[in-house]
C-alpha cells in the first residue's frame, strides 16, 4: 500500500484496518514515451554484454510516476481519498516490430474510505 499526499493507493481490493464507505469509479492514467536513438544503441550494447539497461530502467520509472499521478488526479477530482485495485500494464507501441514508444498504463477504483 502507497499513501501520496493522503491518497492511499494499492493493488488490492481491499483495505485492511479501513472501510470502504463509496465507490466512485474507475480510474486511469497513462503515459506514452518516445524512444531515444542513444538509448536504444546503449541498452542494445547492454543487451550484448549484459548487465542491467538503466536508462530504460529510469523511462519506465519516469512513466509510471506519471500515469499514476494523473489517475490520483482523476481520483481527487471526484472526492476520493484511496484507490484500490490498481493494475498497471506496459506495452510498445508504434515503430513496426521493434516498437518505437513505451506506453504505461495504470487503473484501480476510486473510493472513499473511513
Amino acid at each position: 500500500m502507497e499513501k501520496r499526499k493522503n491518497m492511499i493507493m494499492t493493488t488490492t481490493s481491499t483495505l485492511d484496518g479501513h472501510h470502504i464507505k463509496q465507490y466512485l469509479g474507475i480510474v486511469s492514467g497513462e503515459t506514452i514515451m518516445g524512444a531515444n536513438i542513444f538509448r536504444d544503441f546503449m541498452a542494445s550494447i547492454t543487451d550484448i554484454v549484459g548487465g542491467r539497461a538503466s536508462a530504460y530502467e529510469k523511462s519506465l520509472i519516469e512513466a509510471k510516476q506519471i500515469a499514476l499521478q494523473e489517475m490520483m488526479d482523476e481520483a481527487t477530482e471526484m472526492g476520493a481519498n484511496a484507490i484500490i485495485g490498481i493494475d498497471l500494464d506496459y506495452e510498445t507501441v508504434g515503430g513496426g516490430s521493434g516498437g518505437g514508444m513505451m506506453m504505461v498504463s495504470v487503473s484501480g477504483t476510486a473510493v472513499i474510505v473511513e
